[in-house]
């Protein structure tokens, strides 16, 4: 949706409206993504552990491990993407290239301040803005003198190994940020529509405001098992079936080193 506008009323005229420019964003689900594992009942007896309960966490975790990498690369996709609305002042995706910014502290810093300042100049509110950054990266800020020293009013901690904030964005430290060109019809690339196709190669950052990717969901996570009296054993399967698609590209800024 776009901004409205404000302007002086003339006395005497009709007041009639205006109009408010409006786009349409259409997200496709992807395939049912599952988790599956067969449990022999000769082996859950010989185990001196609820085998059930850990697999089953176990297949949650595969399929939000999943889920998260599939939002990143959407977030990607957003920061590549074109202005989706008409009106002036809305901005495409941001991509800021900082050669040296996965291994220098400062220049990595400087560049999530030059983010944040393109999600001002795109109207993206302060409340919601997420970094995402490798552990490598974010501890690299951890250990950052600007980041977490007392006299630059730094929040992070050493002791900890933490960092909360910087330039008023929250920061995420995930195993999952994607940093390579993500092809094909596979399970990262969302499944044979290749929604999350993305070439994330030589990512370091991505930071984003939560409107910047919507998730449409079909089918919530569940857990099916059935016991199968002919292979003497339980068949489990977690499955959900769900979409990504960018919504504001204007929300979405990666760093790259190239």
């Amino acid at each position: 949706m776009g901004r409205s506008s404000a302007a002086y009323h003339t006395p005497g005229n009709e007041i009639v409206g205006t109009a408010l420019n409006h786009n349409e964003k259409v997200i496709t689900i992807n395939d049912l993504l599952i988790s599956n594992h067969f449990i022999a009942n000769i082996q859950e007896a010989k185990n001196h552990y609820d085998i059930r309960s850990v697999y089953s966490s176990e297949m949650g975790r595969a399929l939000a491990f999943q889920m998260d990498k599939h939002v990143l690369q959407t977030m990607l996709q957003a920061a590549a993407g074109t202005a989706n609305v008409g009106d002036s002042g809305y901005e495409a995706g941001t991509i800021i290239t900082d050669s040296d910014a996965n291994t220098n502290a400062a220049s990595l810093i400087g560049s999530i301040f030059d983010a944040a300042e393109a999600l001002d100049d795109g109207y993206v509110p302060s409340e919601g803005r997420f970094c995402y950054l490798k552990p490598e990266q974010y501890y690299l800020l951890a250990n950052a003198t600007n980041a977490v020293n007392v006299d630059f009013s730094g929040r992070g901690s050493i002791a900890e190994g933490t960092i909360p904030q910087l330039a008023g964005i929250n920061l995420i430290k995930t195993p999952h940020l994607p940093t390579g060109n993500i092809t094909g019809t596979g399970t990262d690339a969302g499944g044979a529509g290749g929604a999350q196709v993305v070439n994330a190669s030589n990512t370091v950052a991505i930071i984003a405001h939560t409107s910047a990717v919507g998730t449409v969901k079909l089918m919530d996570l569940a857990v099916e098992s059935e016991y199968d009296i002919r292979r003497q054993g339980t068949l489990m399967v977690a499955k959900y079936a769900m979409g990504h698609g960018a919504l504001r590209p204007e929300a979405a800024v990666q760093i790259q080193t190239a």
